[in-house]
């Protein structure tokens, strides 16, 4: 449904993690629409729950009064040991969570979540060149 893009030019992504998302109706119904941004997003663990904060789902247009605020914080479901797992490598300096992506696995909504290690600007320039080379 919808791609982080720009996450592979800001960061090294060292981990894939596939987790499920808490949703209400309206929502899944506007990201069946395609109206979805993850522009922006970014994960952060809170009190033992992993969050998705800033992704933007626009209101659906017949939610009406079932509508909520289109970029508040998604709780992300994944094992406890694995939240721990993945807190103890984003406290390493450097590390972050960030959404690669969202998409439909049968009727569910899922997020590719990646644990990343931001690039300096010579590694952007250097892959800037391999991509050149290559064509």
């Amino acid at each position: 449904m919808a791609r982080n893009r720009e996450a592979y030019h800001e960061y090294f992504v060292e981990e894939e993690i596939e987790a499920g998302i808490e949703l209400v109706g309206t929502e899944v119904k506007s990201i069946r629409a395609g109206t979805l941004n993850l522009k922006d997003a970014w994960c952060g663990i809170k009190d033992g729950d992993m969050l998705l904060n800033q992704m933007h789902i626009s209101p659906y247009d017949h939610g009406n009064r079932f509508n909520v605020d289109s970029r508040r914080p998604r709780r992300l479901l994944l094992h406890k040991r694995e939240i721990m797992r993945l807190y103890g490598k984003v406290k390493q300096d450097g590390y972050a969570l960030i959404p690669l992506s969202v998409y439909f696995k049968g009727s569910r909504v899922k997020v590719k979540v990646g644990l990343c290690k931001g690039k300096k600007l010579y590694d952007k320039r250097q892959a800037a060149a391999e991509k050149d080379a290559k064509r």
